[in-house]
């Protein structure tokens, strides 16, 4: 099996790359891990075209196939994503508008592989839940238009930096421990 691990923050060395780090670390002992973040890919803007809706393919060409790549190639994609103003970072938000191709609200639409399992791991800086259930969200309802099965979820509050994962290490480990 082949794990894909996504930072989705365009910080490549806090606390979301700490955690995507720690689950990598967890999983390779069961599968392939490949780790991304998504600030190491360039791609622009969705344009609202409607161009992909006719023929499953963006008009604008950069790093979204690539990614995309990524995505068919993994069995499990696990998204861990911080709250930017209570939601997933404008990169991440981007990098799913331009996923639309992929969508299956349009014919024709490209597709990846069937039977993909997917996981969300949210974190905010403050104390409730909300925020983390809303992020899960979005990246939830991203992966059912892909045709990924949500398979399960995490969140963690009060985590700002690096240093406030230690002591959260072994609900990331539990967590991990019903990926598969």
């Amino acid at each position: 099996m082949k794990a894909l691990i996504i930072n989705c923050s365009p910080v490549k060395t806090g606390a979301t790359a700490e955690i995507t780090r720690i689950v990598a670390g967890q999983l390779s002992g069961k599968m392939t891990v490949r780790s991304i973040c998504i600030d190491d890919y360039r791609f622009g803007f969705c344009r609202g075209c409607r161009s992909c809706h006719l023929s499953a393919k963006c008009i604008l060409e950069d790093d979204i196939p690539v990614i995309m790549e990524e995505f068919d190639r993994a069995d499990v994609i696990i998204c861990v994503s911080p709250s930017y103003w209570a939601d997933i970072p404008g990169q991440f938000k981007a990098f799913i508008d331009r996923c639309t191709p992929w969508c299956d609200t349009h014919e024709p639409h490209a597709a990846i592989a069937e039977r993909k399992r997917g996981y969300a791991i949210a974190l905010r800086t403050g104390p409730g839940m909300k925020e983390c259930e809303r992020i899960i969200s979005s990246i939830e309802h991203f992966y059912g238009h892909l045709g990924i099965a949500s398979s399960g979820h995490l969140g963690l509050c009060s985590v700002e930096y690096k240093e406030d994962i230690m002591p959260r290490r072994q609900e990331i480990t539990d967590f991990c421990s019903t990926v598969f």
